[in-house]
């Protein structure tokens, strides 16, 4: 499929084949992005890891120093005596049975659930359901945390779940192409550390093998591998 006149002017602002700095790359997003709206700024990198085992898994959370950009909507699964403290954290929801009923009953209009670890018999219930959406709370993320207050927190203001797909790579969102050059690539460089830091023992040979950052809508963008990752 020929790509549009919109799309064609920003390929014309960069060379597909080149590999660019982290500075360069922030700077290029936001000029080759051809949206009418705000659109987003994804990460994408290829791991060098074997899916097949268990311990090469990489699931965890970052916190990124200027957010998402996008409001994120958190559900507590909590005791009753927690549903005040969990509402003005932020939560839109917080409750015990009654959410986990709507829940069953089909509602998953949220972006992160959260819960603490005397609820988690209680989601067994409806743990498939989150688990197809990718909404489960599970402890690798933090998502499973007594500190609940503290965690409804970090979400709201910026912190993101990173997990590697079937083919070893990881997706996800570094801000918006209305973020200044500077934010881009520290939330990109904050993402980007918190990755490597969780490199696998067992990982022999290049852990990250490409990063590509790109606007919702137009090219997607090679960055250094081992440069940036030296700069971190």
């Amino acid at each position: 499929m020929a790509h549009g006149k919109k799309y064609r002017e920003a390929l014309g602002k960069m060379d597909a084949n080149k590999h660019y700095s982290l500075t360069e790359a922030s700077e290029l997003v936001k000029a080759t992005s051809t949206s009418k709206f705000d659109g987003s700024v994804e990460i994408h990198l290829n791991l060098g890891i074997d899916v097949t085992q268990a311990e090469q898994q990489l699931r965890s959370t970052v916190s990124l120093p200027h957010g998402t950009g996008k409001t994120v909507r958190v559900i507590a699964i909590v005791s009753e005596d927690k549903v005040k403290e969990a509402k003005a954290a932020g939560a839109m929801e917080a409750g015990a049975d009654e959410l986990i009923e709507k829940i069953e009953k089909g509602w998953l209009d949220f972006d992160v659930a959260v819960a603490t670890p005397d609820m988690m018999k209680n989601l067994a219930k409806v743990a498939r359901q989150l688990g197809q959406a990718g909404l489960m709370p599970n402890p690798k993320s933090g998502t499973v945390t007594p500190d609940i207050v503290a965690k409804i927190g970090e979400v709201i203001k910026g912190q993101v779940e990173f997990r590697n797909d079937k083919l070893g790579n990881l997706h996800n969102v570094v801000g918006k192409t209305s973020f200044s050059a500077d934010q881009i690539k520290e939330n990109a460089a904050a993402y980007l550390k918190a990755v490597n830091e969780k490199r696998p023992a067992t990982i022999k040979g290049n852990f990250i093998n490409s990063i590509t950052l790109c606007p919702t809508m137009g090219p997607g963008i090679k960055v250094t591998v081992n440069e940036t990752l030296s700069a971190l």
